[in-house]
């Protein structure tokens, strides 16, 4: 609790001044969905998306309550019982995991991410796998490329 007696703090993103924002990839069904979801809701008079009861931001309570029967609705019974996307955070870490082994340059997603790239090394260095062939490859691209000049 916060030292007015709420759950969450209000702040800005981290290390970002107050109405900073960033631009962060979405995959296009995605973006659908969310449009629809404005179209039909509209957003609370402070800007949230999704809603308490009262217009309030949404407690966790009800929002955990979701969150698990999405998951029991959609995953295997192993997967339910395994740490899989056991708390919405974790989509954001399957992200970041995605764009890394998807190649995109760890400077364009430290700033997807919000995190200065040393914090991206070190957080996630351990997902990037088997990348190494794929490096070769450029390497040798960027090499064939110079000696053909």
């Amino acid at each position: 609790m916060d030292g007015r007696g709420r759950r969450r703090e209000e702040r800005q993103l981290k290390h970002r001044a107050r109405g900073e924002t960033r631009i962060v990839p979405c995959a296009p069904e995605l973006t659908s969905f969310l449009h629809a979801h404005l179209s039909e809701f509209g957003t609370g008079p402070d800007g949230l998306l999704f809603r308490g009861i009262r217009g309030s931001q949404l407690a966790e309570s009800p929002y955990c309550r979701v969150w698990r029967k999405a998951r029991e609705a959609v995953l295997s019974p192993d997967d339910v019982r395994s740490p899989l996307a056991a708390r919405p955070y974790d989509l954001r870490h399957a992200a970041v995991s995605t764009w890394l082994n998807a190649g995109v340059p760890s400077t364009q997603v430290a700033e997807w991410a919000g995190h200065s790239v040393g914090v991206l090394h070190q957080i996630y260095a351990k997902v990037i796998v088997g990348q190494e062939d794929a490096a070769r490859k450029r390497i040798a691209a960027a090499l064939a490329v110079q000696s053909d000049a």
